[in-house]
């Protein structure tokens, strides 16, 4: 059977890395359809929106104690991640291809935070199951740092990732989306 810091191990050195992995490829997809030119800025905005989506409740495991409150935030984002991408998804097929290598990207962007909410839920599981009224535990709303807080060098590294690998590409995409729109407009304007 699997113990706490097996789990915590998992989390920190196959989850996240291929979370950001993922990110990556996605980018990468994105970069090859030449997303400027299809579906451009309205799409890369839903890129950076699912990003934040989920960047707030990973920050908040990162750095606040998980009881009911932070496990709740990270359910409620994970649903409010899968609406934007069901938008996302559904913007997207009808005006560029979607390949199926980027639809398997997608996969992973999918199961990989549920997987990582899971095995949160799993560390925590007495709040965990106070969310519903469950267990022997009342649910604990309150906002405070770890009682055992994550190395800070792992934080500032799974972080500074994000922001390298995530974050830096997806600006770049919008900026080459505008970039793109405004090269057309001005096209458009002197023909």
């Amino acid at each position: 059977m699997l113990n706490g810091e097996t789990v915590r191990v998992i989390l920190q050195y196959f989850i996240m890395p291929v979370w950001i992995s993922a990110g990556v490829a996605d980018w990468l997809c994105h970069r090859s359809s030449r997303i400027e030119n299809t579906t451009g800025a309205k799409e890369s905005v839903l890129h950076l929106l699912m990003l934040v989506e989920l960047g707030i409740p990973v920050c908040a495991a990162l750095f606040l104690q998980v009881n009911a409150l932070v496990l709740g935030l990270l359910m409620g984002a994970l649903i409010v991640h899968q609406a934007t991408a069901l938008w996302d998804l559904r913007y997207a097929v009808g005006v560029r291809f979607i390949s199926p290598i980027e639809q398997q990207v997608h996969s992973f962007q999918e199961v990989i935070p549920l997987t990582g909410a899971l095995l949160i839920a799993v560390l925590h599981w007495d709040q965990f199951l106070s969310v519903f009224g469950l267990g022997s535990e009342p649910p604990d709303f309150t906002f405070r740092a770890k009682e055992d807080p994550l190395p800070p060098m792992y934080v500032f590294s799974a972080l500074a990732a994000v922001v390298s690998l995530n974050f830096l590409p997806y600006l770049e995409e919008l900026w080459r989306c505008e970039r793109a729109r405004q090269f057309g407009a001005e096209r458009s304007h002197s023909h």
